[in-house]
């Protein structure tokens, strides 16, 4: 019976699932972040390469 009781006293376990999850929720906000920012770098590199291409044309 005693085996039991420590068994649910000890929290190391529990602990070490909740930096699992603060880790996953890390994870996904940085991967969420990074996927925005990645696509507002593909249009602002588009850009500049269109205007770049119309003043090599002399079209600015």
């Amino acid at each position: 019976m005693k085996l039991f009781r420590d068994l649910f006293a000890n929290e190391d376990g529990a602990t070490a699932i909740e930096y699992g999850l603060i880790a996953a929720l890390v994870a996904v906000a940085a991967m969420t972040a990074m996927g925005s920012l990645g696509n507002s770098l593909s249009s602002t590199f588009g850009l500049v390469s269109n205007n770049m291409t119309s003043a090599q044309d002399g079209k600015l």
